[in-house]
């Protein structure tokens, strides 16, 4: 191990041999971290955390802390991050409440920018990029590939798909289904799918075009949101992108975000 003589590391934590503790850190007694991890100096680690292999830690990065919650009476609840993540400077992840579910968790292969805020409870997939302060409130989940633009706040509860990307300064109030894109500022709005990004993570044109056919029917054929999603799951049934868009609209607790008119919509 290499530890700085200015951090503290309690005896109590299951720290690998390898990892490297710089200056002026803390890391807690119920803190386990993995092998490779990087904590580069000025972060705190506390609470009951569980961390992966050959994560890089920047400077005052706060992870484990307690949530933000009144009802938090300092239960052991968790934090669980994965391997190969990047926090920058000043990011916080809380840790969950007990009526949340216990965990907040973190995938694999995400980087995390300057500021971001992750709250209690909160569910993050793997190889998302959030920009400089983006926030999450409590209960949301991010889905594998997602991308949310600087200085977004997304609403407690809310789901954000897998593949969706969402611009910078949006306020999120509403679920983003997986492939699309959401911008807009105060109460953002769908525009279109995230083509760009779908091609390229290798998705075909015939894969796209498939998800395209079923985003109008969606979103702009005119029948009701579960009328839409009646049809579709008749008309693209054995298309597993189209299945997971429309799994995931059925599943909503906070509603989806209503698209914008396909002339608003601009290019890719």
């Amino acid at each position: 191990m290499q530890i700085h003589a200015t951090a503290i590391v309690h005896p109590k934590a299951t720290v690998a041999d390898d990892v490297m503790v710089g200056p002026f850190c803390v890391v807690g007694e119920h803190v386990t971290i993995g092998p490779g991890t990087r904590l580069l100096s000025h972060v705190t680690v506390e609470g009951w955390t569980d961390i992966g292999a050959r994560n890089e830690f920047h400077p005052f990065a706060s992870i484990g802390g307690p949530p933000q919650h009144l009802g938090y009476k300092g239960e052991p609840t968790k934090v669980v991050i994965g391997d190969d993540n990047i926090f920058r400077e000043y990011v916080t992840i809380n840790r969950a409440t007990v009526s949340g579910g216990g965990v907040t968790s973190v995938g694999n292969k995400n980087f995390l920018m300057a500021y971001v805020h992750v709250a209690h409870d909160c569910r993050l997939g793997s190889h998302l990029i959030m920009a400089n302060a983006a926030s999450l409130a409590g209960h949301i989940t991010v889905g594998d590939h997602a991308i949310i633009g600087g200085l977004t706040g997304i609403h407690q509860f809310v789901r954000v798909g897998a593949y969706a990307m969402v611009g910078g300064c949006c306020a999120i109030g509403q679920d983003v289904p997986p492939f699309t894109r959401a911008a807009g500022g105060y109460r953002a709005h769908l525009y279109g799918l995230n083509s760009v990004g779908l091609r390229r993570h290798g998705f075909s044109a015939d894969r796209i075009g498939a998800i395209k056919k079923a985003y109008d029917l969606l979103f702009r054929s005119g029948h009701k949101l579960a009328e839409a999603v009646k049809l579709a799951k008749a008309q693209f049934a054995g298309q597993p992108d189209v299945e997971q868009m429309l799994a995931f609209m059925e599943g909503t607790k906070r509603g989806i975000s209503r698209s914008v008119s396909q002339d608003q919509e601009g290019e890719d």
